[in-house]
């Protein structure tokens, strides 16, 4: 699958099934601080994801 991870602008092409949450966990991203897109939709930490997805990984912006 190819993740794409918004904060540091990289591109991954990993071998995956499982979780949205075990994938974040798998690459070392906090899953308290993203959203994912799997095929350009949102979704659950709880969802699963597989090799045939493109998935991304965005940046949540909290601030006053």
């Amino acid at each position: 699958m190819e993740v794409f991870i918004e904060k540091t602008g990289e591109r991954k092409q990993i071998s995956f099934n499982g979780t949205a949450k075990k994938l974040l966990e798998s690459i070392g991203v906090n899953y308290e601080e993203v959203i994912i897109t799997r095929n350009s939709e949102i979704i659950t930490l709880d969802e699963e994801v597989k090799e045939s997805d493109s998935i991304r990984v965005l940046s949540v912006v909290s601030g006053g």
